[in-house]
């Protein structure tokens, strides 16, 4: 006899043990919407979106990874090595083509824009040699010219080398803009 209603005695814990109250559920299986981005933590080095972020000269840039939705992807681990044209780079674009690339409908261009300013790893100065290339996340190559302490990348300058938690940050004085397939 003890041993016929063992089962259902078994399957009534287990059913007890699984169940969560209604509201901790409730809780549980709402969406998250905050990403990586989002995480608060003010004594790390700050990652390279929150760097962006932090720096007067990259509003321009923070903006269109924003439109991109990119933000979360480069508060990852990484780690990155971006290129991070300033606001002046972007204003030496044509006219309305930063307002054109951050609609809805550009998305695409605007990502294959951003993709092509970062490297997955991360390329420290002294590794850096003249005529080296880079295969970008979109695919394509940047190539370094390096003459003494001058670096460039596909002829844009480099103006500073700022290291983040996820990676490496060159900031230049040009958009770079991936060659046309």
């Amino acid at each position: 006899m003890k041993t016929k209603h063992f089962p259902a005695l078994i399957l009534a814990l287990v059913t007890l043990a699984c169940s969560k109250p209604a509201e901790e559920a409730a809780t549980i299986s709402e969406p998250v919407e905050a990403g990586q981005s989002s995480v608060q933590d003010d004594e790390s080095q700050k990652n390279v979106v929150q760097t962006a972020i932090a720096s007067p000269d990259h509003k321009t840039l923070v903006a269109a990874l924003k439109a991109a939705s990119y933000v979360d992807a480069l508060s990852n681990a990484g780690p990155f090595t971006v290129f991070a044209p300033t606001d002046q780079a972007f204003g030496k674009l044509p006219a309305g083509t930063v307002e054109d690339l951050v609609k809805p409908e550009n998305q695409d261009n605007l990502r294959n824009i951003l993709e092509y300013h970062v490297y997955v790893g991360t390329i420290r100065e002294n590794m850096i040699t003249d005529g080296m290339s880079l295969n970008q996340v979109n695919g394509q190559n940047v190539k370094f010219g390096k003459n003494g302490d001058k670096l460039t990348v596909n002829g844009a300058s480099v103006l500073a080398t700022v290291a983040t938690s996820n990676g490496i940050i060159y900031v230049v004085d040009q958009v770079l803009l991936p060659p046309t397939k």
